[in-house]
C-alpha cells in the first residue's frame, strides 16, 4: 500500500504535507505511513477514496485494478444506490430472503431484521423492520 500511497502523491503531484491536509490528516501520520512504522487506518482509507476520485478502493487496499480509474470501470455497488429503483426501507428489508443456518441438526429460519450503514463522516442509518 506504500507504494500506491507514493503513486498518489506522483499523480496528483503533491507533497506529503499537502496529501495530509487535503483528506485532513496530521502531517506525522503521512510520515509514518510512508516509511512503514504505521498502517493504515480504516478511517485514513475512507478519507483517501473520498478526497481523490481516480482512486478506487480494490487498487488502494488490494492494488487490484487500475489507477487512475478509468471512466468505463464500475464503481463499488451500494446496497441504497441512490441511481438505482428507490425502494422504501420496509420494501427492502422484506425483499430479503430467509436464510436457513444448520446448527447442531437444527434448522433455523432468520429473516433479515435491521441494517445499518457507517458513514465515513461517523454518521449512519439505521433501517429496521
Amino acid at each position: 500500500m506504500i507504494d500506491r500511497l507514493k503513486l498518489i502523491l506522483e499523480y496528483y503531484n503533491l507533497s506529503s504535507s499537502n496529501f495530509a491536509e487535503k483528506i485532513d490528516v496530521p502531517r506525522s501520520s503521512i510520515s509514518h505511513l510512508l516509511s512503514g512504522r504505521n498502517k493504515p487506518s480504516l478511517d485514513f482509507i475512507l478519507k483517501v477514496d473520498k478526497a481523490f476520485e481516480d482512486v478506487t478502493l480494490d487498487w488502494l487496499l488490494y492494488g487490484k485494478g487500475s489507477f487512475p480509474k478509468k471512466s468505463d470501470e464500475p464503481t463499488s455497488p451500494s446496497l441504497f444506490n441512490q441511481t438505482e429503483k428507490k425502494e422504501s426501507k420496509t420494501e427492502i428489508l422484506e425483499s430479503q430472503p430467509i436464510i436457513k443456518k444448520q446448527d447442531d441438526s437444527v434448522t433455523k429460519l432468520k429473516r433479515l431484521i435491521k441494517v445499518i450503514l457507517l458513514y465515513s463522516d461517523g454518521t449512519f442509518d439505521e433501517f429496521e423492520k
